[in-house]
C-alpha cells in the first residue's frame, strides 16, 4: 500500500511516524521548507508518552517524485489544501482516494448527499470548484481528526493528547477502501473507526470550533474562560444554536446537547485554540472552513445567522488589519 500525506506538518508528520512502522506500507511525505530538509537530513522525530521515536522518512517537495498512491491523505489547512490541488495531481491514479483531513466543513460536503443541494459546491472553501474539478468528489475519504500535535523544532512533532481518526464515506457506505485504511491507520496504533455518517462527526467537532476558535481570537481569551465567561458562553451557545439548525436541516445529528459540547470544552482547561495560535503566531486564519462555509451553508437553507453573521464579520475584519485574510489568493486571480 502506498500512502502519500500531503503536508507533513504537525498532525500529517504524527500520522506518517505512526504509519512508517506498519509492514507493507509505503509512506511519503510531502513537506516544505526547514522542516523537510530536517527530515531528510535527521529523519523525522515524534516526541509521545514521554519517549522520543526517530523514523527514517521519505520526504519530498516534489509530488512528481512519488508517482500514483493508493491513498493521498491531506493535512493541510483548508486554504493550503485548495492552492495545492493541482501538485496533488502527478499522486492521482486511477483508484486514488484522497482523505481530507482539514476541520471544518470539506469541500466535497454535497456529495452523494441526499437532497435538494446534492452536488453542490462551496464557494467558501473551493472557490471556482478547484478541487471539485481537479481532485473529483468520488475520491474523496472523510476524515475528522482528533489528536494535539505540535512542530516544535524542524523535523520534531510533540504529541500532547488524541488518537483518533475517524473515517467515512460521503455515500455513507462501508467501503472497501475505507476498511483498509482504517486497519493501516490501526496497525499504525491509531484508532480509525469507519462511521456510517462521517458528517455526523464533521458537525461535532465543527459545532465547538466554529464558535470558540473565532472568539478566542477576538478576545484573546483561553478555551476556559470562553466557555464560562457568561457573555461568551452565550454567545457560543447562540452560534453553536444556529449552526444546529443549519446542520439538521440538511440531515445531520448530534449526539450530544449543546450544554455537555460546551461544558466539554471548559473541562479542557487554558489551552489556547488553534485560531488564537496561528493569530499570535502571524499565520493565516482559519476562518472560511469553520465559519464562513455555514454562513454559506445557512443561506442555502434560508436560515437566520444573526450571532455567526457578527463574529465572522468581525474575525475576517481582525483577519485583514493583520494581513492574515483573505486565505484564497489565487481565486482573484483566477477569475481575472
Amino acid at each position: 500500500m502506498k500512502i502519500a500525506i500531503y503536508g507533513a506538518g504537525a498532525i500529517g508528520g504524527y500520522l506518517g511516524a505512526q504509519l512508517a512502522t506498519v509492514p507493507g506500507i509505503e509512506v511519503s511525505l510531502i513537506a516544505r521548507s526547514a522542516h523537510l530538509a530536517a527530515m531528510r537530513e535527521n529523519g523525522l522525530k515524534l516526541l509521545i508518552g514521554g519517549t522520543e521515536k526517530l523514523t527514517r522518512v521519505t520526504a519530498t517537495d516534489c509530488p512528481a517524485d512519488l508517482g500514483p498512491q493508493d491513498y493521498v491523505i491531506v493535512a493541510l489547512k483548508a486554504h493550503q489544501a485548495w492552492e495545492a490541488a493541482e501538485q496533488m495531481l502527478p499522486l492521482l491514479g486511477p483508484d486514488t482516494a484522497v482523505v481530507t483531513c482539514q476541520n471544518g466543513v470539506p469541500w466535497w460536503y454535497f456529495h452523494k448527499l441526499p437532497g435538494a443541494f446534492a452536488e453542490r459546491g462551496l464557494a467558501s472553501v473551493d472557490p471556482d470548484d478547484r478541487q471539485w474539478r481537479l481532485l473529483g468528489p468520488q475520491r474523496a475519504i472523510g476524515a475528522v481528526v482528533y489528536p494535539a500535535t505540535e512542530i516544535v523544532a524542524p523535523g520534531v512533532i510533540k504529541h500532547t493528547y488524541g488518537d483518533k481518526f475517524a473515517l467515512g464515506e460521503p455515500d455513507g457506505s462501508l467501503s472497501g477502501r475505507c476498511a483498509a485504511l482504517s486497519r493501516a491507520l490501526t496497525d499504525g496504533g491509531l484508532k480509525a473507526p469507519v462511521l456510517e455518517n462521517i458528517r455526523n462527526e464533521i458537525w461535532l467537532k465543527l459545532w465547538g470550533n466554529l464558535c470558540f476558535n473565532p472568539i478566542s481570537a477576538l478576545t484573546r481569551a483561553t478555551l476556559d474562560v470562553v466557555a464560562t465567561d457568561p457573555g461568551t458562553r452565550a454567545l457560543a451557545k447562540s452560534m453553536m444554536q444556529e449552526a444546529e439548525g443549519i446542520a439538521t436541516t440538511l440531515g445531520a445529528s448530534f449526539r450530544v446537547h449543546i450544554e455537555r459540547r460546551i461544558n466539554g470544552a471548559a473541562g479542557v482547561g487554558p489551552h489556547r485554540t488553534s485560531m488564537l495560535q496561528d493569530l499570535e503566531r502571524g499565520r493565516a486564519l482559519e476562518i472560511d472552513a469553520l465559519l464562513t462555509a455555514v454562513q454559506e451553508m445557512g443561506r442555502l437553507v434560508e436560515a437566520e445567522t444573526p450571532s455567526i453573521d457578527a463574529v465572522l464579520a468581525l474575525v475576517q475584519q481582525l483577519g485583514r488589519s493583520q494581513g492574515l485574510y483573505p486565505v484564497f489568493p489565487a481565486a482573484a486571480a483566477e477569475a481575472a
